[in-house]
């Protein structure tokens, strides 16, 4: 098998949340085709206890650790220069040593990037086909933050969107194909980015529908006679912390007030303190991180995606669609999923709209209908053997001449 160089910027294990999910089953993929050289960074003291797992997909693997506190201040000291954060944040020597050492002998024809502040590690190989696998545009989800925050991170924000930008698009006129996770992503990129559009395409996300089953008998962890809603995600992820917040104090109290056996379920590893004193108000609970996420959708009455900032796929609404539970989305959270409002999902335009759509399926015989429609769109679309199978001809396509 050819020798194929995969660089993420966080193990890409376990498949736990966003990015380490299409991260990991990209490399699962790649791994049955090609002897891989994986370099990743571990910001997680846990995840080390991992390393072994990820060598077991891998012809060879560099693991670097990086202290997020350390990272942040280097990546400040940038605003002074030119660069994105974003690359500053991700700029180690010893990686660039270990990717030098692996390509120079010229055996490695392909490299697979994941997320644009690993670019930087194969500037250098313009003579092998490279693939980036931008996953979002990145560069305007800070746009997006910079809109809702105030001086000086707004500041911070807009000048990390412009200059992400600059390089992201850089990178795509290099390389030999950009990949998003979603045709609209795609289209957006396509727009900011005109000359590498001819270049620029996606594979959706996937969702592994056996894990994701409904038919198994997962004990209940909620208490008797309560109808639960319930998000799941990672609690310290800033759109994340906005969404249940908004929904907390914006939505819920006008469906506790109506129905007060409803609980409302915040399930998500690392909660920031805005996010546990949530747990205050009636009807609130925060769980912290669970050892299985399933038992949690699959017996909560409605899984809820009120996000208000998102880019791409959101692979918490696929989960839940995939555990045949209805799903009230924001409009922001139904970007990228092709399904039928009404009949495989809902989507809410505000906070008046998402009361009235979950009160809706609480009181109607709706739940089950909706649910099995959901599951159903999952297996026609989002499996990970047939989305996946989209990176193939890119990766058979002609290596750039030597310039």
């Amino acid at each position: 098998m050819q020798k194929l160089l995969y660089l993420t910027h966080r193990i890409p294990y376990p498949p736990n949340k966003g990015d380490k999910i299409r991260s990991f089953h990209l490399l699962q993929y790649l791994s049955k085709r090609y002897r891989v050289y994986l370099g990743t960074f571990i910001d997680n003291e846990e995840d080390w206890q991992y390393e072994n797992e990820i060598r077991k997909y891998c012809q060879d693997v560099c693991v670097v650790r990086l202290d997020p506190l350390s990272a942040k201040i280097k990546s400040l000291l940038a605003l002074f220069g030119n660069d994105p954060l974003t690359l500053t944040y991700y700029r180690n020597t010893k990686l660039m040593q270990w990717v030098k050492a692996v390509s120079h002998t010229g055996s490695i024809q392909e490299a697979v990037i994941f997320s644009s502040a690993m670019a930087q590690y194969v500037e250098h190989l313009s003579d092998c086909r490279r693939i980036i696998d931008f996953v979002d545009v990145d560069s305007d989800k800070w746009r997006q933050y910079a809109l809702s925050k105030s001086w000086p991170f707004n500041w911070v924000y807009h000048r990390e969107s412009r200059r992400l930008l600059d390089y992201e698009k850089k990178v795509a006129e290099e390389f030999s194909y950009s990949t998003f996770v979603s045709k609209k992503e795609a289209e957006l990129f396509q727009q900011l980015a005109p000359d590498a559009a001819s270049k620029t395409t996606f594979f959706n996300n996937g969702v592994d529908t056996d894990f994701f089953s409904p038919t198994r008998d997962y004990p209940d962890p909620y208490p008797a006679g309560k109808k639960i809603l319930v998000f799941t995600g990672a609690m310290d992820y800033w759109a994340n912390v906005d969404a249940v917040n908004w929904f907390a104090n914006s939505v819920f109290p006008a469906i506790h007030t109506k129905l007060p056996d409803v609980d409302f379920y915040i399930v998500g590893a690392k909660p920031v303190r805005q996010v546990q004193v949530l747990a205050n108000q009636p009807g609130i609970h925060v769980t912290g991180a669970v050892e299985d996420i399933r038992p949690y959708l699959v017996h909560a009455a409605v899984a809820v995606a009120p996000l208000r900032i998102a880019r791409g796929i959101q692979n918490k609404v696929l989960e839940a669609m995939a555990m045949q539970k209805p799903v009230v989305v924001s409009v922001q959270a139904m970007e990228g999923i092709h399904a039928v409002s009404g009949e495989e999902l809902l989507v809410a335009e505000n906070a008046m709209s998402f009361a009235d759509q979950i009160l809706f399926l609480l009181n109607s015989s709706e739940q089950a209908t909706i649910g099995r429609a959901a599951r159903d769109r999952v297996l026609r679309d989002y499996t990970w053997s047939a989305n996946l199978s989209r990176i193939d001809p890119l990766l058979q396509s002609p290596i750039p001449a030597k310039v």
